[in-house]
């Protein structure tokens, strides 16, 4: 009898990653190709077999309880494993399944997209979900493969690959410039109309460092502020401010003459690109297949 109910609670793990990574029984039926009832009667006798519900259910949503998380970090890594090695075994070299990504609005139209593309036309069998969010989005609970973050990462339980580096420069329109006074030096920033992102830990103190070494450590006060990279780029493209930008998302505008870089002989603190995923000693073939790829694709460009 104890033998049967492993079997039967190793069976139903598969349909519990899918309601996990899917966000609802539906969904989950839907990709399994399997009637809704018997996913929902799956995850029941689970939950009564564990002693514990691992799904919380509200007329939107399904999401993973404390133990449904825990249940999906021990668990589905070394099932994908499994499954990966069954794959491997039967002569399926092919990448399969669903990858998901997740990246931040901005970075994911300008960079990610490109390169997601030309990804999927090497490996036509796997399904690419792109989530963009100028939010850090909780991986475990949206089911997020590799997340593909910019600046600098907080300690945490996910594991990171960093990518490379990107550069951020203090910009603003010509229009600006001409109404307003000259600035010749990170202190005069001070005195401007600062437009701050609040995505960043600490959006109105930046350090600045000369060509010579000099050190300024600068800190301004802002009237408008925004948590979009879109919406900081049409506010300074608009020529109310000043503010700073990375790379990534600024130098189409800068190529089209529609910023303009200010203080060019200082430098502020080059960000880091990072690929995260969740912890776990198992890496799927999908996502350090794109990792590599992606890797390989900024080092190209």
């Amino acid at each position: 009898m104890v033998a049967n109910s492993t079997a039967s609670d190793l069976n139903a793990l598969p349909v519990f990653a899918a309601v996990a990574e899917a966000g609802g029984f539906t969904a989950a039926a839907q990709q399994l190709g399997v009637a809704k009832a018997k996913v929902s009667l799956d995850i029941a006798r689970l939950e009564a077999r564990l002693g514990v519900t691992l799904f919380s259910r509200t007329t939107r949503r399904v999401a993973l309880t404390e133990a449904g998380q825990a249940l999906y970090a021990q668990c589905i890594p070394p099932l994908r494993g499994l499954q990966e090695a069954l794959a491997q075994a039967g002569g399926e070299s092919e990448l399969g399944g669903v990858l998901r990504i997740s990246a931040a609005v901005d970075y994911a139209a300008h960079t990610v997209a490109p390169a997601v593309a030309a990804f999927a036309v090497l490996h036509p069998r796997l399904e690419i979900d792109v989530r963009t969010s100028d939010r850090v989005v909780d991986m475990l609970k949206e089911g997020i493969d590799v997340a593909l973050r910019m600046g600098w990462l907080r300690d945490s339980s996910l594991r990171a690959a960093k990518l490379g580096e990107f550069e951020q420069h203090v910009l603003t329109s010509p229009a600006y410039l001409e109404r307003m006074p000259p600035i010749a030096d990170p202190s005069d920033l001070a005195a401007h109309e600062w437009i701050a992102l609040t995505l960043l830990p600490a959006p109105l103190t930046w350090n600045f460092t000369s060509a010579k070494g000099q050190k300024r450590t600068v800190r301004v006060g802002a009237r408008l502020r925004t948590d979009s990279v879109g919406t900081l780029r049409g506010l300074l493209q608009s020529g109310f401010g000043i503010s700073v930008m990375d790379q990534f998302s600024s130098d189409d505008a800068v190529s089209a003459g529609r910023l303009v870089r200010v203080l060019p002989g200082w430098t502020l603190p080059r960000g880091g690109l990072y690929a995260v995923y969740p912890p776990g000693r198992y890496v799927p073939a999908k996502v350090r297949a794109f990792i590599d790829f992606y890797a390989a694709w900024l080092a190209s460009r």
